[in-house]
Order: C-alpha cells, then sequence, then structure tokens
C-alpha cells in the first residue's frame, strides 16, 4: 500500500477548544476507524523500522497504544506500555512533566528494559514533547536505549520535535501541521 498523505490528513478533523479553551485538538481516532488507513500508518512504520536494530516498542497511554500494539505485532518485538498513574501492577518508576494542557506523571514498571536494548517510544502524536521526554527519562534511567520516537503528526509549532532533538532524541512523524 503506497502512503497517501492527503487521505491521512483528511481523517484528522481539529477539534477547537478541546480539551480546554484555546486549543486546537487533533483527534486521530478517525484514522483507526478507518481499516485502510489504519493498516496504512501501521505498515508505514512498519517498513521504517523493518531492518533496523530495535528490540522494544514503547508506547504511551493512552492514544500510542493504538499504534504500538500494531507496530510491536508487525515486527514481532515486544511491547512495553508507559501508563498514567495507578494503572500498572508491581513496582514502578514514576517521572513527573508538564505538557501542553497540565502537568503530568509517567510510570514504568521497574525492570520493563534492560542495559542495551533499544526502543522504539510510539504515541499518537508529538506536541510540546514533555510526555515524550518523560518517557525517554524512564527508559534510559533502565539502561535502554532511544532510538527514535515515531508519531502519525508533529504538531511543529510546539515545538516538541526541536525540544525532542535537542535531547539527542531523533524524531519521525508520517505528516505534520504547522499551525
Amino acid at each position: 500500500m503506497v502512503f497517501d498523505e492527503f487521505l491521512i490528513r483528511s481523517h484528522i478533523p481539529t477539534v477547537e477548544n478541546w480539551p480546554q479553551e484555546g486549543v486546537s485538538f487533533r483527534d486521530i481516532t478517525p484514522l483507526f476507524q478507518n481499516p485502510a488507513t489504519a493498516r496504512m500508518i501501521t505498515d508505514s512504520l512498519a517498513w521504517r523500522y523493518l531492518n533496523q536494530d530495535i528490540t522494544h516498542i514503547a508506547a504511551l497511554d493512552a492514544r500510542g497504544f493504538l499504534l504500538g500494539s500494531n507496530l510491536a505485532y508487525a515486527l514481532n518485538k515486544p511491547l512495553v506500555l508507559i501508563r498514567k498513574p495507578g494503572k500498572l501492577p508491581g513496582e514502578v518508576d514514576r517521572v513527573s512533566y508538564d505538557s501542553e494542557y497540565a502537568k503530568g506523571e509517567l510510570e514504568l514498571q521497574k525492570s520493563a528494559f534492560s542495559v542495551g536494548d533499544k526502543v522504539v517510544i510510539v504515541d499518537d502524536l508529538i506536541a510540546t514533547g514533555g510526555t515524550l521526554l518523560a518517557a525517554s527519562r524512564l527508559i534510559r534511567n533502565q539502561g535502554a536505549e532511544i532510538n527514535e520516537v515515531a508519531a502519525i503528526v508533529d504538531l511543529i509549532n510546539l515545538k516538541g520535535s526541536e525540544r525532542l532533538t535537542e535531547s539527542s532524541i531523533p524524531c519521525f512523524s508520517l505528516i505534520s501541521f504547522d499551525d
């Protein structure tokens, strides 16, 4: 299947003033309601990582799970979930961060990664980068390396991909918006 940027863009509506006043929210859920766009996204990322030296896919709560589980399946790699507080059993590592909407925390089960693991972090979009930087801290604190952050959308104007790159974390997105 050939990647069709117009088709992908046509399935990402903008919801104004949600989840709070002044925010233009890019809703990726229609992409997964259409089997053709869901497959196109998964296949495009699977081809990107097929021959790369990665050991794990890490997906962020919650929309990152949609893409992360598909990608882990397509690449036959373990999927590690990075969750909001109180959602993972057992001992966890926790980190706080600032997002475009508020402050938050993420958790990762202790020993989810080992020294030398090579991870692709997956989320629906790159906004300010706060959540992805927090996830990368959790992963690196367990001794793993971040090969890349992958997202469907990069919201360029929020400068998250710049912040990630400045932190030596390569970024990749299928499409970008600059508004």
